[in-house]
């Protein structure tokens, strides 16, 4: 194991002034002024990813991502207001590069396959070797100008959100198996010759006939089967879903001869995007301990700033509050670098950043911060069941969602099919409560940010209450109080916050029917079943337009409006 990847996009965030920022990708149109490079902002970027640098290397990590390739090539094709501006963009990430260099970080670079604009649309005109032949010439254009760059990672199961602006966009151009196997027999020689290395990620939003690579072991083997190669390494996330808890570890790490990359993430982007402690050490100590002596894996690649959707903006290694980042980012690295336990890598943390030897009070903090989580931010009886819907793993985390904390009558009424107790649940979510108040006493000690515990304490307090109107009795008294807790947080936390979002409005579905229509569509098992084969893959696609007027109620604003869109699951 000998690769150890951190994102480096966070300078490239600083300033950005949207109500919700897109933390999936960098935002170039953040980076112009008036169609150019903003020389002020280059500035600013390189002094801040100095830093950044500096702090990755020093926590343990030897390489660094930066995003994408659209930016980094030019086609003669392209109009010359884009060739300039292209140009500028390779001076400027030159210089980016030099840096990661001189800190010791061998610089990757990132792309979808594939990235779009209306001169690419002419020029490729929609041929699938077309775009293999464009894809291999970027990828050399970039080993030519910039020989210290590692390599690319490519992802093909997901595209850019609904909310990217710019002169590129990506889309979905890989659906099948054989698509992606062609892509990659088309990429690997151009790696090849240069010695460089084709990281290809299997995270997949369930789009098409390859939307289930990564949990599906027929599709893995559709795509990688006999494609072993020194230059070329499978990179996924450490579960059959997101980056969630409760899941198990992916199995596909054990299958095939190929080099593997585990994807972790440090900024949690489901847990409250580093707002609040959320320790996952432990978690991925117990994955570490099960790819012991597993050959194959060839490092891990850590997010720590990318991915989600939210107003939360602390930039890791750049920010005095961004700390519950860095200590999973540092804690993570040196699990897998040094292979020491969770607690060791606390201690020396501790060690490397506070004057005494007194390291206890920060692990009791972040043991508290984890049961707190898994206790009241999800619900285990729900997040431990294995449930999946057409190409995906259904999210063990559905109720709270980003920055949503979703109570409706819907999500009551779907709760209420897989939560046998709860009065339980309610009461194990209040008693978690009490948790937090005790992480705000050793934050103090330490001299941590308290007022995190305290954003913390209000956030979980609201995502209790909505337990209660969840699983017991609906009273008028749970509706006034949720509306005024709803109106007394908004009044203390201008945003960036939680959004409760309420509506009581019943949901015209009796909750036995919805229990035998969840049954039918969902699976407990990963394998599809003929009624899947026939009815959800198919049929549901070209179903979906008129049954999404029906089941308007059930899916909330933020999931049409936010990523790609729900939509993108039914293709």
């Amino acid at each position: 194991m000998n690769l150890f990847l951190i994102d480096g996009v966070a300078p490239f965030f600083r300033g950005c002034d949207q109500p919700v920022v897109n933390w999936s990708k960098v935002p170039f149109s953040h980076v112009e002024t008036d169609g150019r490079l903003d020389p002020l902002r280059c500035v600013r970027i390189r002094a801040e990813f100095e830093t950044f640098c500096r702090k990755a290397v020093a926590a343990g990590y030897n390489a660094v991502t930066l995003d994408d390739l659209a930016h980094l090539c030019i086609f003669g094709f392209y109009d010359e207001r884009l060739k300039q501006k292209l140009s500028a963009y390779r001076c400027f990430f030159g210089e980016l590069f030099a840096v990661a260099t001189a800190a010791g970080l061998v610089p990757y670079i990132t792309t979808d396959l594939l990235f779009f604009n209306e001169a690419i649309d002419r020029h490729l005109a929609k041929s699938d070797d077309a775009l293999r032949t464009f894809a291999a010439d970027a990828c050399r254009q970039l080993f030519e100008k910039f020989p210290m760059v590692g390599g690319i990672i490519v992802r093909i199961g997901e595209a850019d959100g609904l909310d990217v602006e710019g002169d590129f966009r990506s889309r979905l151009a890989i659906r099948t198996p054989r698509q992606a196997r062609k892509m990659i027999q088309a990429l690997l020689p151009v790696f090849e010759e240069f010695d460089r290395l084709l990281i290809f990620r299997t995270w997949s939003v369930g789009v098409g006939r390859v939307g289930d690579i990564s949990w599906n072991p027929d599709t893995f083997d559709a795509v990688f089967a006999g494609l072993e190669n020194d230059h070329f390494i499978i990179s996924m996330k450490y579960g059959p879903s997101d980056f969630f808890r409760y899941l198990p570890l992916n199995r596909l790490f054990f299958r095939g001869g190929h080099r593997k990359l585990v994807e972790f993430q440090a900024r949690c982007e489901y847990e409250g995007f580093g707002e609040y402690p959320s320790f996952i050490g432990w978690d991925y100590e117990a994955i570490r301990n099960q790819l012991v002596g597993q050959r194959s894996i060839a490092g891990i690649s850590v997010w720590c700033q990318t991915g989600g959707w939210s107003g939360f903006r602390r930039l890791t290694w750049l920010d005095d509050n961004a700390v519950w980042n860095e200590i999973n980012a540092f804690v993570t690295v040196r699990l897998f670098r040094d292979g020491i336990s969770a607690d060791q890598a606390i201690q020396q943390y501790y060690r490397e950043h506070f004057p005494d030897p007194h390291w206890r009070p920060l692990q009791e903090l972040l043991r508290l911060s984890d049961e707190v989580v898994k206790e009241l931010l999800y619900i285990e009886d729900f997040a431990s069941r294995r449930i999946y819907f057409r190409r995906l793993r259904v999210p063990p985390l559905v109720t709270v969602y980003w920055r949503h904390i979703v109570a409706n009558h819907f999500m009551r009424k779907f709760m209420r099919c897989y939560v046998a107790d709860g009065r339980r649940v309610v009461e194990e979510g209040f008693r978690a409560l009490g948790k937090i108040k005790r992480m705000e006493v050793l934050a103090n000690r330490l001299g941590l940010p308290v007022e995190d515990l305290r954003f913390q304490y209000d956030t979980f307090k609201l995502v209790a209450t909505v337990r209660e109107y969840y699983f017991l009795d609906f009273t008028d008294q749970i509706e006034t109080r949720l509306i005024r807790m709803k109106h007394e947080y908004e009044a203390k936390y201008d945003e960036p916050r939680y959004t409760l979002m309420l509506d009581f409005s019943r949901f015209k579905l009796r909750r036995a029917h919805l229990k035998l229509m969840l049954k039918m569509m969902f699976r407990g098992e990963h394998g599809y079943r003929l009624f899947d084969r026939i009815v959800t893959l198919n049929l549901l696609a070209i179903l979906y337009p008129v049954l999404k007027r029906f089941g308007q109620k059930a899916v909330p604003d933020f999931a049409a409006e936010s990523a790609m869109g729900i939509d993108s699951i039914f293709k």
